[in-house]
């Protein structure tokens, strides 16, 4: 028992320690990718837990997190989630997981960042023109995962991602990649992940259509020939995640365990999120806290904590309902609402 223990915090102290080491390299592209509703986390226990939730990955979300944890679902799992996300914009994720058993596991899922519509206004009507403007981001998600061996799970998402703002596009593909490992030390398991692998994203459409004289210095050319503005490609929230888990109590009554990520994102500083969950009255009630952006330069979210239920349903379907709270430095505190049902 004591050595588990002591495995338990060599883990953890490599982890904080190789992220400290990260996170005293200079960045410089803090804030310059595209479709950030890549990087919004999903699932109220993921983020009740402070998003260190790589090396856990057992339920439905897991395509977000590690698209290797759904190889470890034992039964099929659809997830519903909703969270009114910053400056009144509406983030929704809907999510099914199919298990096959030798097959592994089949999942797609859909991810929506929505927002009311907009008054269009101009440098002369600043009131409005009458007409209005929407903008949104949406991604739609393939998953598979497999266990290698009894211990090891490999899993890939395939996503297909779409912006748009009035009449204007921006598409792209994107994948991630993402392994799960149960050590034979007993309740010690690691986790990786690679975010949001793809193509460059360049916003197009008719919005950026123009008259342009193409040479003012001649006189009687058109002056009014069609041409669209060049706009710039940017990169994917390109992230890498590293994560262990532990689980301290595990038995039919109650389960604590305590999991800790490191993040390497390509448009931020480097930083470590913690987590912890505890489930009482036969592992039906859950009691979630965490930490996120620990080290983070400029950091802007810190703590989270959740809770939810676990309901039996009987002919082994059950109902999962949960609750998340996120803390900011600045901007406004979120809620975050998840139901989902194994069957």
């Amino acid at each position: 028992m004591k050595t588990n223990k002591w495995w338990t915090f060599a883990c953890l102290l490599i982890a904080s320690l190789s992220l400290g080491n990260l996170q005293a390299q200079e960045v410089t592209k803090i804030g310059t990718t595209a479709a950030k509703v890549l990087s919004i986390p999903v699932g109220s226990r993921a983020l009740g837990m402070g998003g260190a939730f790589v090396s856990i990955a057992d339920d439905a979300t897991a395509m977000y997190w590690n698209p290797g944890g759904i190889a470890r679902l034992e039964k099929s799992e659809f997830v519903f989630m909703h969270s009114n996300w910053l400056a009144d914009i509406q983030f929704d994720y809907v999510g099914l997981v199919l298990t096959m058993g030798n097959l592994g596991s089949f999942g797609i899922n859909f991810t929506a960042m929505t927002m009311d519509e907009m008054d269009i206004t101009t440098e002369y009507e600043p009131e409005g023109t009458g007409e209005t403007f929407s903008a949104g981001s949406f991604v739609a998600g393939l998953s598979y995962g497999r266990n290698l061996t009894d211990n090891f799970s490999i899993g890939a998402t395939v996503k297909y991602i779409s912006e748009n703002i009035w009449n204007s596009t921006a598409n792209g593909m994107a994948i991630d990649i993402g392994t799960l490992f149960i050590t034979p030390f007993n309740g010690i398991t690691l986790g990786a992940s690679i975010s949001n692998f793809g193509q460059k994203m360049q916003i197009l459409g008719d919005d950026l259509l123009v008259q342009k004289d193409i040479d003012a210095s001649i006189a009687g050319n058109n002056e009014s020939v069609n041409a669209y503005l060049a706009t710039d490609r940017f990169d994917l929230p390109l992230t890498m995640r590293i994560g262990v888990s532990k689980k301290f109590i595990d038995n039919n009554y109650n389960r604590l365990v305590l999991s800790i990520d490191g993040l390497h994102p390509n448009d931020n500083t480097e930083s470590v999120n913690i987590g912890a969950e505890y489930t009482t009255f036969r592992n039906i009630v859950a009691i979630r806290g965490g930490v996120k952006s620990l080290g983070m330069k400029d950091r802007e979210e810190k703590y989270t904590i959740g809770t939810g239920v676990n309901y039996f349903l009987g002919g082994g379907r059950r109902i999962k309902i949960d609750y998340a709270f996120q803390q900011f430095v600045h901007l406004k505190n979120i809620h975050q609402f998840t139901l989902a049902v194994k069957f």
